[in-house]
């Protein structure tokens, strides 16, 4: 079977998901036990995802300056700064260690 077949095959399962979700009654999601687990399932999953992009380097971990970069945005977030400002110190601060030499 050839990667296309694959690829059509995915993107067919995820717009079957999809559209069963539309046809869920609506007294069913907004059940405390589902938007709970729906809340967990999205803090975990992005937790990961951060984890994964700010340590990951392939299929080994590393320290780097996206380390520092995640540690300031955090610092940014602690202090209720908007959205864009943490992105911003966070990229200030991979960029001013990168050019302090590290990695």
């Amino acid at each position: 079977m050839s990667l296309w077949f694959w690829i059509l095959l995915a993107s067919v399962i995820a717009f079957a998901t999809k559209f069963v979700g539309y046809l869920m009654p609506q007294a069913w999601l907004e059940h405390e036990r589902v938007l709970r687990t729906a809340n967990a399932v999205t803090i975990g999953l992005l937790a990961a995802l951060v984890a994964m992009n700010a340590l990951g380097d392939g299929t080994s971990l590393t320290a780097d300056s996206r380390i520092g970069a995640l540690v300031a945005a955090a610092v940014a977030l602690i202090h209720r700064a908007p959205f864009l400002v943490v992105v911003l110190v966070g990229a200030i601060v991979a960029a001013g260690l990168r050019l302090l030499g590290f990695p």
